[in-house]
């Protein structure tokens, strides 16, 4: 871990400054709400202004800002296709209100014309390397950025590790002291968290249910590994995902192994453009996974992207599934 000199943050700072002048957005006023406060991001101890043309990418993102009543603070959004539509989100009235900008990945080219002070994005999921988007190079161009806590696990140089949902609660938490709203994201994590104990004091008696996560692929399946939301939410919920052990975030596997572990319950990843049902008729029809016990007995959960990935829908996916495991017989 390292944290940048001070004379590295200033130069961000008045970089940052000078980015919003140019872009005539509104900064907040001088006094406390325009000063500087220090939050972590990855590790690395970061200064922050409040944010006024926030640009997110996918649902987690936006979710996390909408859920705090900061869509006045959200320039626009990047939704690439895996992503359900906006429409049926929680928050679609919030979508309405600010701009679609791509159904692309994110780049820095589209944050420069956005003239964007702030991104908030998942690291390999909106930052990348390869893709030339990272905290960095945005620091070095004056623009303001946040990664979710649950993608620091695998972040170079900058290591955080935390359990998925409370690494949800850090980002609520973090992300209110950036936006001066620190009341509201107390409130926030409060029904988040009274939600999820409510769940968790119904879970039925006995084992935890063997629960295999297939996010997608035919000759080797994605799935989650123990970094990611839908491991605790299947924990939470009485189940156990049969790749717990795996210490990654989403992963590849062989079919032997599933086929080894025996899951009893499959929980199918909806994606906006892969369909689940056409994951399900592929498991149904592949000798492979065709006598799995959860194949054979037809149990499958179909889990939204939106509850799978870092954001508040994690609860909902949570509740959701849930209800679904208090249903099967035991």
């Amino acid at each position: 871990m390292r944290s940048p000199t001070s004379g590295r943050r200033l130069a961000i700072t008045a970089a940052a400054a000078a980015l919003l002048s140019g872009c005539g957005a509104q900064v907040q006023g001088a006094g406390e709400q325009n000063a500087a406060v220090v939050v972590n991001r990855c590790g690395e101890q970061v200064e922050y202004r409040v944010p006024q043309r926030a640009v997110v990418y996918e649902g987690g993102s936006a979710d996390k800002l909408f859920s705090l009543g900061l869509t006045e603070h959200v320039h626009g959004y990047v939704m690439p296709p895996a992503n359900p539509p906006v429409t049926e989100s929680p928050w679609a009235a919030e979508y309405a209100e600010v701009e679609f900008l791509s159904d692309d990945l994110l780049n820095r080219e589209l944050v420069v014309d956005a003239k964007a002070d702030f991104v908030v994005a998942g690291w390999n999921s909106g930052f990348s390397d390869q893709r030339g988007i990272t905290p960095e190079i945005l620091d070095g161009l004056g623009v303001q950025s946040f990664m979710h806590t649950e993608s620091c696990f695998n972040y170079p140089n900058f290591p955080e590790r935390k359990t998925p949902f409370e690494a949800l609660y850090t980002d609520l938490e973090r992300l209110g002291k950036i936006f001066r709203v620190e009341d509201k994201a107390r409130e926030v994590v409060d029904g988040l968290r009274t939600r999820v104990e409510a769940v968790k004091s119904r879970v039925p008696q006995g084992e935890p249910v063997p629960v295999f996560l297939y996010d997608s692929g035919t000759d080797q399946p994605f799935t989650a590994g123990s970094q990611v939301p839908p491991t605790e939410i299947i924990a939470f919920a009485g189940g156990r995902n049969i790749f717990t052990d795996l210490d990654a975030r989403w992963t590849k596997v062989g079919w032997e192994q599933v086929v080894e572990r025996e899951p009893e319950v499959i929980v199918i990843l909806d994606y906006g453009d892969k369909p689940a049902q056409e994951k399900i008729d592929f498991l149904k029809s592949s000798p492979t996974t065709a006598k799995l016990p959860a194949v054979v007995n037809d149990r499958f959960y179909v889990l939204d992207y939106n509850e799978g990935i870092s954001g508040p829908r994690n609860v909902d996916g949570l509740e959701g599934f849930a209800e679904y495991m208090r249903g099967l017989p035991r």
